[in-house]
């Protein structure tokens, strides 16, 4: 080893231990250079005017708004819309393929589907007779057969679909494409999230993590409550009017900005004025928005509300609509928590029977609404769940937990309507064409907004972050 130059020599030091004592101060040091450069973006992000204001995407969008239908609990692809003939053949005899090294619980044979499928449409796209009337909207249909996570439990697929990591806290979906394009109405969030639910993951599935708070999702109720009685809470001030919530805000935005500049270092209270703006805002576009009396009972019976059955999912996916004709950027929809949600361990006939039924007609009354009015032209619609289903048998009559081949399905705004997208195996174990990882599903969603994966970047503890992270790859083949 080459002698130390003058200039490089340092004291002796007699061990580790030591060592560690000199340098640990700096190490506080690193962490703390790393804290306030997050403050400092923060407070950056939320400086402006508005900083939910609609914002240019990086190229010309397909899609302005995005909703997403999602089936907490796995629904199962092999029983809706990824017909298997040969697990209809086979049924009843042990699997001709390895199974992966991590599964649920005990498999046993195969079990093919109590459903039949038929061909809809031009297209002639298979839908399972779960959803007939889905199905008469099978030429809008962009069916994607060949997805595929890397968790078997519900709360790291959750935080996977909805987050793109499965192991950290991580900005959901709707917090990135808020950050990246703000929203078109300034009087309600830009990211709502109906009745969600409140485990495997809860609130971190619509969080904004290390984004600004303004990105983060606004619950409407949560799954444990009928939607009738969903809605935010503390609307309405119970001791101050309009004009004296006017007065207080003016007065603090004041001392605030006398503050700021006495006080240039400091982090000033700039997002949360902002977000108290909102909220001073909503308090007389919110209502408006969930009242739904002045709907046209034709409306009501197309989406179900006439029924106790499709009630509930019905409600929620109405006031969806009415959040995105009012310009709100991202809009989820949650069917969970209902008597067996769509987790059939066993008894699949009467789990999925009972699910599709709640769900159904109000999807089709939601598809058909967008289409009249002319929303569904420029607003994306995602359907599915956290992960599919085995084509094996548990206990006899159910399905275990099944990430490595799935199917969800799109429609509206840029994509190809009557259309299959990639596949599972003969048997629907494992996406084998095409396949799409939950980092190909959220790039291509992206992408339908308007927005490069790779540059929608949030720089954090030292690094830029991205939904897709190091991967993604956006799926050009489904695009109209």
């Amino acid at each position: 080893m080459s002698p130390l130059l003058p200039w490089m020599t340092i004291p002796a030091i007699e061990s580790r231990r030591r060592w560690l004592q000199h340098v640990a101060l700096g190490f506080g040091g690193l962490a703390f250079h790393a804290m306030l450069q997050t403050a400092m973006a923060e407070e950056e992000s939320s400086s402006v005017a508005n900083p939910l204001a609609p914002r240019q995407p990086h190229f010309p969008a397909r899609a302005k708004r995005i909703v997403f239908l999602f089936m907490k609990g796995g629904p199962s692809h092999v029983d809706t819309f990824d017909p298997k003939p040969m697990l209809q053949r086979d049924d009843g005899k042990a699997p001709p393929f390895a199974l992966p090294r991590v599964v649920f619980a005990e498999q046993g044979n195969l079990l093919k589907s109590p459903w039949k499928f038929h061909q809809h449409g031009q297209s002639g796209l298979s839908v399972s007779e779960l959803f007939p009337h889905v199905a008469k909207h099978a030429d809008r249909l962009c069916v994607l057969r060949s997805l595929h996570g890397s968790n078997p439990a519900h709360g790291g697929a959750l935080l996977k679909i909805h987050t793109g990591s499965d192991q950290f806290v991580r900005p959901s979906l709707g917090a990135w494409v808020t950050y990246g394009l703000g929203t078109e109405n300034q009087d309600l969030p830009a990211f709502v999230t109906i009745c969600p639910t409140l485990a495997h993951g809860g609130v971190n599935n619509w969080g904004a993590a290390f984004l600004p708070t303004y990105c983060q999702g606004t619950p409407i109720g949560n799954a444990s409550m009928p939607a009738s009685q969903a809605a935010v809470q503390h609307m309405v001030h119970r001791r101050l009017g309009a004009a004296e919530q006017r007065l207080q805000l003016d007065l603090l935005a004041r001392m605030n900005e006398e503050y700021a500049q006495a006080n240039p270092l400091e982090a000033s209270l700039r997002g949360r004025l902002n977000a108290f703006e909102l909220a001073y805002r909503m308090q007389s576009s919110m209502p408006e928005v969930q009242d739904i009396s002045g709907e046209s009972e034709a409306t009501l019976r197309m989406y179900g509300i006439d029924d106790p059955i499709t009630e509930n999912f019905g409600r929620q996916c109405l006031m969806a609509r009415r959040f995105l004709e009012r310009g709100v950027r991202f809009v989820q929809v949650t069917h969970s928590d209902s008597e067996v949600q769509w987790d059939q361990h066993s008894d699949l006939y009467r789990g999925h029977t009972m699910n599709a039924a709640e769900v159904d007609k109000p999807i089709a009354g939601f598809l058909s609404d967008l289409a009249q009015s002319g929303l569904l032209h420029d607003t994306l619609v995602l359907w599915g769940g956290e992960f599919g289903r085995t084509p094996t048998s548990q206990g006899g009559n159910g399905r275990d937990h099944n990430p490595h081949g799935f199917c969800m399905w799109m429609a509206g705004a840029g994509v190809k309507g009557g259309y299959a997208y990639g596949a599972t195996d003969d048997y629907g174990y494992y996406a084998v064409e095409n396949k799409m990882h939950v980092n190909d599903l959220h790039a291509t969603i992206l992408h339908l907004l308007g927005l490069d994966h790779e540059r929608l970047t949030y720089r954090y503890a030292g690094r830029d972050f991205r939904l897709t992270d190091v991967a993604g790859k956006v799926a050009t083949d489904i695009l109209a």
